[in-house]
Formats: C-alpha cells, structure tokens, sequence
C-alpha cells in the first residue's frame, strides 16, 4: 500500500483567513499536507521533512518591525517555496528585496499578465490578449506590494496596479504570487496550485479517499490490536464516520454510547439506533438521560454557563455508562483537523474565543483510556466523502450543522422540557418546508430558535398569548462570514402557518436578517 503521506506540503500561517482554504485546495489535488504557525520551531520544520512549502497570507505590514518573518530555516531546506500575498512579501524581505505601501491598495478582482515564461504560470491564463501575452483574472487582497526584486529573483507577473504583481528564482523553485490562487474568485487558481505542488515539487497524488480509508483501517488496527474501544456518538458527521470506521476495522470491539439528551432534533435519537444499532450492525447502549439535563438547566440563562452545563452534564453520563463495561483500554473521539488547529492556535495565544466551541467538552482524565481519534488530519469534506464510500446515508452526512449542545443554545435563556418539545416540531417544520422546496440543498444553515417571550396574537375570535419562534437561514462559504438567505416571501408565509396552525403554544414567527458579521450565525 502505497505511502499517503510520504510527499506532503508544510504551509506556514502568518493570520490570513484563507490559510484553511489552502489547505483543502492541496488536498483536493491529491496531496497532503498540514498547517503550521509561522512562528514554528526549525526542529518541527526539519523533522516534518517537506516536499515544498508554502507561506500563506497575513494581516501584518511587513514594515512593522515586528511585523512576522518566515524562520530561516525554510530558505536551508533546498525545496521548492511558494510565497502567497504577505508570504511573497517577507520572503522579498528576507531574501534581500524591498516592500512598500502599494500607490493603489487592491482589493477584489484584478487581471494580471504572465511574464518570462516562468515554470509555474507559463500555459496557464484565461484569456491572451492581442499581443500574444497570457492574462488572468485573480483576486487581490493588500496595501504592501514589492517593490524591489531579491537578487537572483525575475518577474513573472504583473498587473495595472502592481508592477511585480510575481516573481521567481527559478533555480532554487522559490516562487511568490501578490494575488490568491487558493480562492475560487481566481479562476486558474487551483491549475496554479497544481503546477506548483505536482511539477515543480514532484509531489505524487496519492491522497485519495481510498487509500485514506484504507490507511485508516489499518492504524486503527494496529493501534487498538484485540482491546476494547468506547464511542461517545452522537448522531453527527465526525461521530457518525468514526464509527462505521471502527466497526469495519475492529467490529465487536467496539461500543457506542448514545446520550439523549431531551435537546436532539425531532426523533432523531431513533433515526441514530435505526441507522447504527439495527442497519449497521453497531453495538450502541442508549443512554435516557433528557431529565437529567433539564434538570441541570432549568434555572441557567447565560448561555457560556449553558454550554458548560450540557459538556459536564453529558460527561457524567458518560462515565456512568462507561464505568459500567469491562477491560475497556481505549477511547474514540470524532476530532476533526480544524479542531486541531483551533486548539492550536489557542494554545499559542494567536487565536480568540468568541465562544466555546459548539462540541461538548473533554472527558475527565481519571477515565484513563487510550485516545483513538481517527479523523484528526481530516477536513470536513473528506470526513463526508469517506461516510459516502462506507455506506453511510447522504442526509445524515450532508445535514446542515447542528451544534454540540443541541437546542439547548437554540432555546434562549432558561431551556425547559415544554420549550424544547415546541421548538423540536417548529425546526422539524421549516426543515421539511425547506426540503420539499428543494431549498435545503441551497443554503448552508438553516434553523429555528425558541424565544422565551411571548407575544399578543389572534387566533378566531379568541386573544392568543404565547411564544415566539425566529427562523434563521444563512448562505456562505467558510462559516466565518455568512449572508442571511433571501428565500421567497411567500414560502417564509407558508412555514410560518404551518408553524403557527399546527404549534397553539406559537403566536408569531420572526425571521433573522443578521448578518455574519456582526451577528454570529448561531443565536448563542
């Protein structure tokens, strides 16, 4: 079986909000490749044993004085480098060229021409223009520019606006680009990407979803051997494909604990013993626990204190159940390469919490297992698309993003028994709406939310005093920005009487037209 991880690209993160994008595009083309902070150790570095590197973007001046720099050891390496936005222009810096504030700042789509047939963009444009010169449409976004070229270094790209909008040592295949080959808002940009990572740094593309799947199965296998290993599931994506992994690599070894908790969405808690317990042939011990947490909540407004309520409420239950099974040495946890990162960049100090993360929280140490966490070198998208080819059912892995503590933070303020059950049918609704209006497919999140007020309303001849139920529903990218969706006025009218001839505890439905940006996409 050939080795998925024997060439593989090291990016350096200097802050952009693309650097994830950069990530995924690489491994879309077949390679892998990880995420690093800038300021990480030359000892990291040199161990890690790059086939290429790639600086990424960044919020910094590069003539601040303490503005970040790329650690000299990636100039000692003698593999290839690709410098993108901030990172071609401390690269200029510290490879003996200059940077200044750009005349015109760009931001947004620009047209740039290839020059001196370089290596990576030479075949490569959008269009020629009438002199025979490649042209291509690329997205900006910065004030500094370089204004002075290393030495050894050639132009190879310029726009209207940015005379050396490129460059390159070809010698040494150190390569730096002004605009953003990683955002799709750059036509060519993965074609450049693939240029760099497959030509110039030789890389074979051997991540693919097969051979992925099939190195999983066998760490798995020989990480666990014949012991025993505990899941927490949860019904979602992460959860969800960590089981049927461990299931195909280790069977009854395995053990599933499903927590219900009261804050699931309508029937949900069957839909995942159906699936799991009953099509897939996966041991899952089903853990009532709804008035445990109920219990726990009922006088709990503050919805960071909620959150932590849920997290510790589901550990106590687990450890019940936990403690209830025998010669268990490991236990599996859905983690995922973004959480990896986040922790990282929290551990470092370089990233800030908005919130807690929606995934409840640790399990204590004192439950002395062994970790298994089989999808942490996954994005999202390659966590679906492994569910995919073992079978799991699509809606589950394409559902819109449910958070950790589950209702719990989509009921303001205090979460009751009552507050749950209407809020569960309201959601249950407008998500039936939305896919009959084959609307679901189109959005990227959508949801209600219970609010604990209550508002005048009619219904016959008779006054109506009761709850207020918001819709929620955002298009985006990344989950760091998001627009509200403007569906149709008259399905909005549809959803919100059903929601409020079939609810009686319903008096007025509301819809959100926040942005992300300065809202959150999440209520709390």
């Amino acid at each position: 079986m050939p080795n998925i991880h024997h060439h593989k690209i090291l990016i350096l993160d200097f802050g952009s909000q693309y650097t994830q994008l950069i990530a995924r595009r690489i491994r879309e083309i077949g390679v892998y490749c990880e995420l690093a902070p800038c300021d990480v150790s030359s000892h990291f570095i040199e161990n890690f044993d790059p086939s290429g590197i790639i600086l990424s973007g960044g919020p910094d001046s590069v003539n601040d004085e303490k503005s970040a720099r790329a650690p000299n050891i990636v100039f000692d390496l003698e593999v290839p480098i690709l410098g993108i936005c901030y990172g071609m222009q401390t690269m200029a810096v510290q490879l003996g060229g200059d940077a200044t504030s750009a005349e015109k700042a760009e931001f947004g789509f620009a047209q740039i021409r290839a020059r001196n047939q370089s290596k990576l963009l030479t075949g490569i444009n959008d269009k020629i223009n009438t002199d025979g010169h490649g042209l291509l449409d690329v997205w900006m976004s910065h004030g500094i520019e370089v204004t002075k070229l290393p030495p050894g270094f050639e132009l190879i790209a310029s726009s209207e606006n940015c005379p050396i909008a490129g460059f390159a040592n070809q010698d040494k295949n150190y390569y730096g680009l002004q605009f953003h080959p990683e955002v799709t808002h750059t036509k060519q940009g993965v074609k450049i990407l693939e240029r760099f990572i497959a030509d110039i740094c030789e890389c074979e593309k051997r991540w693919t979803t097969d051979n992925i799947i099939k190195d999983l199965l066998q760490n798995i296998k020989s990480q666990v051997g014949e012991q025993k290993v505990l899941l927490g599931l949860s019904g979602g994506v992460d959860s969800s494909v960590v089981a049927i992994l461990l299931q195909k690599a280790i069977g009854d070894q395995l053990t599933c604990v499903f927590v219900d908790n009261g804050l699931l969405r309508l029937n949900e808690g069957d839909e995942v013993m159906d699936t799991f317990s009953q099509n897939l042939g996966v041991k899952v011990i089903r853990a009532n626990a709804q008035q445990f947490f109920y219990d726990h909540l009922k006088n709990e407004s503050d919805p960071e204190l909620k959150r932590k309520i849920i997290g510790n409420a589901f550990i106590d239950i687990f450890n019940r159940e936990a403690k209830k099974l025998k010669d268990v040495n490991f236990l599996a946890q859905g983690t995922i390469y973004p959480d990896v990162i986040e922790s990282a960049g929290a551990a470092s100090g370089k990233a800030k919490v908005i919130k807690s993360h929606h995934n409840v929280g640790g399990l204590p140490e004192d439950l002395q297992f062994d970790l298994v966490e089989p999808l942490k070198e996954l994005f999202k998208d390659e966590v679906r698309e492994i569910g995919i080819k073992l079978g799991l059912p699509k809606q589950m892995l394409f559902r819109h993003p449910f958070p950790g503590p589950g209702l719990g933070v989509r009921i303001l303020g205090p979460v009751k028994e009552e507050f749950a059950e209407i809020l569960r049918r309201a959601d249950n609704i407008f998500m039936e709406e939305l896919i009959n209006h084959k609307l679901y497919d189109k959005v990227d999140q959508a949801f209600a939310v219970f609010l604990p007020i209550k508002s005048v309303g009619v219904t016959g001849d008779e006054r109506r005093y009761d709850y207020v139920i918001a819709l929620r529903v955002v298009e985006t990218i990344d989950f760091m920005t998001a627009r509200w969706a403007r569906l149709p006025f008259d399905f909005l009218d549809h959803v919100s009487n059903r929601i409020m001839n079939e609810i009686s505890r319903v008096s007025r439905v509301v819809y959100d037209i926040s942005g992300k940006p300065p809202s959150t996409i999440e209520w709390e």
